[in-house]
C-alpha cells in the first residue's frame, strides 16, 4: 500500500515534476481554493473564474521547470494565476476605455472608506465582481496585488493616468454601491 503524499509543497512540486498523478492532484487540492479566490476577483462570473482556475493549473503543471525555488512556491502559483487573468483581459483589450479622466483623480472620502469597512466580506466581493471589467481589474491590481499605476499601465498596455482614473472611478462606484446596499439592508431591518 502506498504511503499518503505529504502536503508540504516542495515534495508535491518534486512529484509533479515527475508527472505523478497523485502529486498533481494533491498540489491542485492544496492550492485550488487560493487560486480560485484570485480568479474570482478578476472574473465576471463564477464560471469564468472556474475556467481560469483550470487554465492556471495547466500553466503551473506545464511550466513547473520554470520555478527555480528562489521564492515561495505559493507566490509563484499566485503570479501564474494573475498572469492568466491578465492574459484574458489583454485578449479583450478593445473593450477597455483608453482615455484618462484627470479631473477625477481624487480619493475616497472618510465616509466612503467607513462604508466599505462595515460591509461583510462576501457582500464586498460580490459588489467588486459587479464592477465594469476595467475598473475591477485596476482595483484588484492596485489594492490587492500592490502594483503601481506605472506597473498596471505596462501590464495592461494603458496609460498610467488611465489606470489612476479607472481606480478612482472604481472606488467611487464601489462606494456608491456600498451606500445603496447599506440603505437597502437598513430599510429591510427597520421595516
Amino acid at each position: 500500500m502506498a504511503s499518503p503524499l505529504p502536503v508540504f509543497p516542495s515534495a508535491l512540486v518534486a512529484g509533479c515534476r515527475r508527472a505523478e498523478p497523485a502529486a498533481q492532484e494533491a498540489l491542485y487540492r492544496h492550492f485550488a481554493p487560493r487560486v480560485l479566490g484570485v480568479c474570482l476577483r478578476y472574473a465576471r462570473s463564477r464560471a469564468q473564474a472556474d475556467d481560469w482556475l483550470q487554465e492556471t493549473f495547466l500553466r503551473v503543471f506545464q511550466r513547473l521547470e520554470q520555478f527555480r525555488g528562489d521564492g515561495p512556491f505559493d507566490a509563484w502559483v499566485r503570479r501564474v494565476a494573475v498572469t492568466t487573468c491578465l492574459d484574458h483581459y489583454r485578449a479583450d483589450a478593445h473593450r477597455w476605455p483608453r482615455t484618462a479622466d484627470l479631473d477625477a483623480a481624487a480619493t475616497l472620502t472618510t465616509d466612503d472608506a467607513d462604508a466599505l469597512a462595515d460591509l461583510a466580506q462576501q457582500d464586498l466581493l460580490r459588489l467588486i465582481a459587479g464592477l465594469p471589467d476595467g475598473y475591477r481589474l485596476v482595483l484588484n491590481l492596485y489594492c490587492l496585488e500592490g502594483f503601481s499605476h506605472r506597473e498596471i499601465g505596462e501590464r495592461l498596455g494603458i496609460d498610467e493616468r488611465t489606470s489612476s482614473s479607472q481606480l478612482f472611478k472604481a472606488r467611487r462606484l464601489l462606494a456608491e454601491r456600498v451606500r445603496r446596499a447599506e440603505s437597502v439592508y437598513s430599510d429591510d431591518f427597520f421595516s
